[in-house]
């Protein structure tokens, strides 16, 4: 016995230890994965790295002759003018206000139709989901002349239907007070479809017998809606919500630029910040201002991330972003 466990002492002694492998081996090893995601890491790079030395833009009175290094430094000058222009003021108020109303309507709609889905069978689901999906791949070049059939003060069909009617037709693309809701039901119109399909996906991950216990006992199908497929995917909802909140100083440049076809009688309801840079770009040539808009976008919709993640985090861990 005794030579025994000193034979054993002796080899867990003598037994040498697993080497690491070297970073070079595992880079071998790891070669082909490396290589499959090095297109997208050179996209990431060219076009997400190299162009942030842009940063200092909004701090430089930019000139074309001098370059972006040679251009003399202008301070703050850039975000002053920006306070104190009242377009601007008008495009960050419009945008602000529409992204508001369409996070909540968006919100309601796109649930709304997911749980209808829901209540489908496999075949139904199938045509209409893609019935309503298929406007998200709706160019707006193509959708603003298609609604321009309905909108046309002389041929459309709305102003036709109006005149039948003993009324008098109305100017949409001269006056400005119709353009909130003309532009609101087109984008909830184009994107809703997409929308329902992610919280879809969420509610088709909910166990089935969770509804088979509440039918058990006698729950209606609202009840099971409200305590079972609402609850479910709670943290889906907060976690695309945050990230709209994120985006709630950037609008949908096609919707608001081809949809208005730019008329400049419609500025006061439909002007936006994307519409305001691409002017000062096309127009003016001022591309300080437009990189100093950009910078502004960009970090409030940062803070605004952040904050509401905090905020989110402090109610409930479990359904904030990070």
């Amino acid at each position: 016995m005794n030579v025994k466990a000193s034979s054993v002492k002796n080899t867990d002694i003598t037994a040498k230890p697993k080497k690491k492998k070297s970073e070079f081996r595992l880079f071998r090893e790891n070669l082909p994965i490396t290589l499959l995601a090095l297109p997208a890491v050179i996209y990431m790079f060219i076009f997400k790295y190299v162009p942030l030395y842009g940063l200092i833009l909004p701090f430089k009175d930019y000139k074309l002759s001098k370059g972006v290094w040679g251009s003399p430094w202008c301070g703050l000058e850039n975000f002053k003018f920006i306070a104190g222009n009242e377009q601007i003021l008008i495009a960050v108020r419009n945008t602000i206000l529409y992204n508001f109303v369409w996070i909540f309507l968006g919100l309601v709609i796109t649930i709304a139709v997911a749980l209808l889905l829901f209540e489908m069978s496999a075949k139904s689901v199938k045509v209409y989901q893609t019935a309503i999906y298929l406007p998200y791949y709706i160019s707006w070049v193509i959708a603003a002349y298609a609604f321009s059939a309905f909108l046309d003060m002389d041929n459309g069909v709305i102003n036709k239907m109006i005149v039948a009617f003993g009324g008098e037709p109305v100017l949409w693309y001269n006056d400005p007070k119709y353009w909130p809701y003309i532009l609101t039901i087109a984008h909830i119109w184009k994107g809703f479809g997409s929308g329902s399909v992610i919280y879809y996906a969420a509610l088709m991950g909910i166990d089935g017998e969770l509804f088979e216990a509440a039918k058990i006992d006698g729950a209606s199908k609202l009840k099971q809606i409200w305590y079972i497929s609402l609850p479910s995917i709670k943290t889906t909802v907060v976690m695309l919500t945050i990230l709209n909140i994120g985006k709630i100083f950037y609008g949908d440049f096609g919707l608001f630029y081809n949809f208005t076809f730019n008329s400049p009688l419609l500025y006061s309801t439909t002007d936006i910040v994307d519409t305001y840079v691409f002017r000062a770009l096309t127009n003016l040539g001022d591309i300080s201002l437009s990189a100093t808009v950009g910078f502004v976008q960009s970090m409030l919709g940062f803070i605004l991330v952040m904050s509401t993640n905090l905020i989110t985090k402090k109610i409930d861990k479990n359904s904030a972003l990070f």
